[in-house]
């Protein structure tokens, strides 16, 4: 389960790529791409990225072009499964909430049944 951080920079990292097997992005590139409410700065985006590298979801290389600090980024099964996951658990937690209303709803329904009852 990735963090709320760890979750933003994959799917800044998944669109950067734009269906591709790799992509080469410049830190700045990412944090374009990411909300601006969280203030994430390099620092913290190296040691994101790396963690999400640990988890397999991606080969990361980090290189130079022309003084600039780049990435070279080759997602892996999990990196290209990223989206289609993200989906899942969306839909899981559609599902947990529609249960947790279906058992209220008939919990209340028993109520008034036994209150009629008794």
């Amino acid at each position: 389960m990735l963090t709320r951080y760890e979750n933003e920079v994959m799917s800044a990292v998944y669109s950067l790529c734009d269906g591709t097997d790799g992509c080469l992005v410049s830190p700045i590139d990412i944090l374009s791409v990411l909300p601006a409410k969280h203030k994430i700065n390099q620092d913290k985006l190296d040691d994101i990225l790396n963690a999400l590298k640990c988890d397999g979801y991606f080969d990361l290389i980090p290189s130079e072009r022309k003084g600039e600090k780049m990435y070279v980024i080759s997602l892996k099964e999990s990196g290209f499964a990223y989206k289609r996951t993200a989906k899942q658990r969306q839909r899981d937690i559609t599902y947990k909430i529609f249960l947790a209303f279906i058992g209220a709803f008939a919990t209340f329904i028993f109520g008034l049944i036994l209150k009629a009852i008794f």
